[in-house]
């Protein structure tokens, strides 16, 4: 899919672990899913479909100790855009701007408090 029609669709999962092995072999035994090791402290998973991660860094609590959940994270074509985007919504942006292998992300909370992150390459 071109770029243009990915902008703005969720395009990963992130999940919250408290061990990377026993997820691995779980989500693979059952659901047949293959993982991509970024460290002992997160896997990333592609379902055939979708692709998503786990990581140890957070805590199943949440993401920032805001959220209940996995994270959803979007696409898109400009993160400085989505950004400034987001702040003049008054969305609140909870962990600046960082990179990552393969590009760089930001989080933000929505007006309810909902944490989800923005990436771009």
């Amino acid at each position: 899919m071109p770029q243009s029609e990915h902008n703005f669709q969720i395009d990963y999962i992130e999940f919250p672990a408290t061990d990377i092995e026993a997820t691995k072999r779980f989500y693979m035994q059952v659901f047949g899913w293959k993982f991509q090791d970024y460290g002992p402290d997160y896997t990333s998973f592609l379902d055939g479909r979708l692709a998503g991660g786990f990581n140890t860094a957070a805590h199943v609590s949440g993401h920032s100790g805001k959220t209940n959940g996995p994270l959803i994270v979007l696409y898109a074509t400009s993160l400085e855009d989505t950004y400034a985007k987001v702040k003049a919504a008054g969305g609140k942006v909870v962990t600046e701007t960082f990179g990552f292998p393969g590009g760089r992300r930001f989080h933000f909370a929505d007006p309810n408090g909902n944490e989800l992150a923005v990436w771009s390459e």
